[in-house]
């Protein structure tokens, strides 16, 4: 069932992937997902539901422990699609202010970023953390407007002060550099490859460019 809280007032396709948290399950569920996605002619690049549940698999991998049972829930109802992934532990995860350790949360700002909403509630057998996908033909809009919400969270947590005027664009192109280099670090710590990374991403703005 969804978590509490969330009705569900049109047709909605669904399915429910069981996983370990376990470094390894992370790219199988994936991969998995993926494939869902594709057999129900999802109009989303798969590349952002993949880091989606890459970020959402992962974090009971580091917060729960490995071994934990865990499932990952999709939904496409209407003109999005929520992910929520379910565990046994009540602990929620808090979205810290940014510039602490890994640890502290900032997988949760990654997902805030990506996400058109997300959130975290506890359930009969423990808790879930959701997000959700918007599908509607405007998406690419949000996109942008998700990168400047990111970048400018970037600055903040690099300690710099918020531009404004002429330095502002200047300032944030300097932020999506360093912001790159991170998320490149990242994934090369999870074990990605990262000019990999790099490709599909490229791979998946040109196509919204020919796309649009």
């Amino acid at each position: 069932m969804p978590v509490p809280g969330y009705e569900v007032t049109e047709p909605r396709l669904r399915c429910v992937l069981p996983f370990q948290a376990a470094p390894a399950e992370v790219p199988l569920l994936r991969r998995a997902a993926v494939k869902q996605l594709n057999r129900w002619g999802m109009p989303v690049a798969p590349d952002e539901a993949e880091l989606l549940v890459t970020e959402l698999a992962t974090n009971v991998v580091k917060h729960v422990g490995e071994g934990a049972s865990a499932a990952l829930i999709l939904e496409w109802s209407g003109e999005r699609l929520r992910l929520e992934v379910h565990d046994k532990s009540p602990a929620l995860p808090t979205l810290k202010k940014s510039g602490c350790a890994e640890e502290c949360g900032r997988g949760l700002h990654l997902l805030a970023a990506l996400a058109v909403d997300w959130g975290t509630v506890l359930t009969a057998a423990g808790k879930a953390v959701w997000c959700e996908i918007s599908l509607r033909a405007g998406s690419a809009c949000r996109r942008l407007e998700r990168a400047v919400e990111a970048l400018e969270n970037y600055e903040g947590a690099r300690g710099g002060i918020p531009l404004r005027g002429k330095g502002r664009e200047s300032g944030l192109e300097v932020s999506a550099v360093e912001l790159i280099a991170d998320l490149l670090h990242w994934t090369a710590a999870q074990g990605y490859d990262p000019d990999d990374i790099l490709d599909r991403a490229q791979m998946h703005y040109e196509a919204e460019v020919d796309a649009a």
